[in-house]
Parts: structure tokens; sequence; C-alpha cells
């Protein structure tokens, strides 16, 4: 467990300095979307085309991964609206908008500015193959779908619809799928990339880790800051629990069902599908509901409580399933 915690502390580590840092206003609150952009549109889309590049392209095109995690996500996102629009005591419920973007904050793993520096770290480069390809089913499906749920209370006649087609947009306007996109293309054509280019194309990726963790600890900084109101622990406690303990709990559940069903699925892939479901929520989905009017401080505490959580849920999940780490 100690030889675990080596590893992750690091990575945890970064994210404080970076909120420590806004809270103490060492870091200008109008700096942050530069690191975002710099993450975002350079080093991280470098990342991830390198490793794509490397991986096998039929670990990129792994069905059985695809099948068992889109299910997971869908079940996540059905169970979080049911949790958050049941009638409370008093008979009212959490509108749609909350609960679309509550369902994707449980269901959305921070694989990319965190998850896949982290699992190459512990289980080696062979983790960033099955990683990258939950980015592409969440930021493909998961988000999609969870959008579209918070726009169902829109007096808008296709107000669904409408928020649909926004939510490809973004998806088709992100750099993080063309990135894994191209990176599979030189995999599969063996492409190798001139050497000045693939030099700059290292810098950045080497950037991408520390500056992105360090990002993730200014935005919740912020999401805290601008927060006007606190949030009780009630209305997103059971999220969080959703998000670190039944997520993976339930993706290694499918996964084994779906070996004991004949599906070729690794072992070695489930472990890192069950690692990336045990990560804290995404911290991009408080800037997603903040420009969709939803509730951005619950958002924000989500992501804060589970991130600060993870240290030790997500170390505790790489004991068990990786004892030899």
């Amino acid at each position: 467990m100690l030889s675990i915690f080596l590893v992750t502390f690091p990575f945890f580590a970064l994210m404080l300095c970076g909120y420590v840092a806004t809270r103490r206003a060492m870091l200008p609150l109008s700096a942050i979307p530069g690191l975002n952009s710099f993450v975002l549109y350079f080093a991280l889309p470098c990342m991830l085309y390198r490793f794509g590049a490397s991986t096998p392209i039929s670990l990129l095109l792994d069905a059985s991964l695809v099948a068992v995690y889109a299910l997971g996500a869908l079940i996540m996102v059905a169970l979080s609206v049911l949790l958050t629009r049941r009638r409370r005591a008093d008979g009212s419920r959490l509108d749609w908008s909350d609960a679309g973007f509550g369902a994707l904050v449980a269901a959305f793993p921070n694989t990319g500015y965190m998850g896949v520096p982290l699992l190459v770290a512990l289980l080696g480069a062979a983790a960033a193959g099955p990683a990258i390809v939950t980015i592409v089913i969440d930021l493909v499906l998961t988000s999609s779908l969870c959008i579209a749920l918070s726009r169902l209370d829109s007096a808008q006649a296709h107000g669904a619809a409408i928020a649909g087609r926004r939510a490809l947009k973004g998806v088709l306007m992100n750099p993080l799928p063309w990135a894994i996109g191209l990176g599979a293309l030189s995999s599969a054509t063996d492409l190798v990339l001139p050497k000045p280019i693939l030099q700059t194309l290292g810098l950045l990726a080497d950037a991408s880790s520390p500056v992105a963790l360090f990002t993730i600890g200014a935005v919740l900084a912020r999401s805290r800051l601008s927060s006007t109101q606190r949030t009780p622990l009630a209305n997103y406690l059971p999220l969080v629990l959703l998000k670190l303990l039944l997520h993976p709990l339930l993706i290694g559940l499918l996964g084994l069902a779906a070996i004991a069903l004949g599906m070729p699925l690794a072992p070695f892939t489930l472990t890192v599908m069950v690692l990336v479901a045990a990560l804290p929520s995404a911290s991009n989905v408080a800037i997603l509901a903040e420009s969709f009017g939803a509730d951005n401080g619950r958002i924000a505490a989500i992501i804060l409580l589970s991130t600060v959580l993870a240290f030790f849920s997500f170390s505790a999940a790489v004991a068990w399933l990786h004892p030899g780490g």
C-alpha cells in the first residue's frame, strides 16, 4: 500500500498546489482559463496522440471494452437520475438541469487530466489504450446524454434535441477525440512523424500531466470561491459515493459478467476500466454546468469531495486490484 501512495501522492499534491495557489490569490483567477486552454488544446492532445500512436490498433478498437464501459455509463446515469429526481419530503423534485449534470458528474471520471498519466505511472504504458477509449465514450455518449437530459425542463418544443445537437457540436470542437483518432490512425498505418515534430509533441506531452493536475486544483478552488452559498452535504454526498464506490464496482461486475459470457475482455483491460471508474469526477463538468445554468456550487462540491476522498479510495482500489504494484 505504501508503494501505491508513493505513486499517487505527487498527483494529488500537484492538485493541492493549484488549489492553495488559487485560494491564496498567488494564481490570479484570470490566469486559469489560459492554463485550461494550454492543457486542452496543446499539451493533453499531444499526450493522447503519443499514447494512441504507440498503442496497437486492436486495443483501441476493443468492442468488449466499449460495450462494458458504455453500458456501465448508461446505468450510472440512470441510477443518478433516479436518486436525484425522487420526491423530497416536501413533495418537490430536483429539476432536470441539476439532475442531468448530477448524473454527468457521477458517471464521468477525470480520465483525461488525471487518469491517463496516473494509470500509466501505476500500470505501465499498456494502460493508456483502454483509458483513452473510455475518454471517447464519456465525451461522446455520457456527456451528450446528460446534457440532453438537463434540457428536458426547457419550455422550448424540442429542448432535448437541441441540447443533443449542442452536445454533439461540443464533441466535434473538442480536440481530445481528434487527437485520439489521429493517434489511432498513426498506429494503424505505422506512420512515423519527422523527428523535430515528434520532439515538439514530446515536450508538450510531458508538460500535460503537471500542468493539468495543477489546473484541476485551480479550477476547484475557483468554483468554491465563486459559489455564493453553501451546499448541504446531503445534497451531494450520495453522488460522491456513487462515483467512488458504485461506479468501479459496477464496471467490475459487468466486466466479469462479460468474461463469463465468453466476450474477449482481457483481465488487464478490465483492471484499467475499474480504476478509471474509481477516479474522482471530471473537473470540466463544473464549467459545463455553469455554462448551462445548473447549480454549479453543488457540482463543484461533488468534484472537490470526490477528489479529496479519491486519494484514499483510489489507492485502496489499486491495492486490491494490483497488489503487486
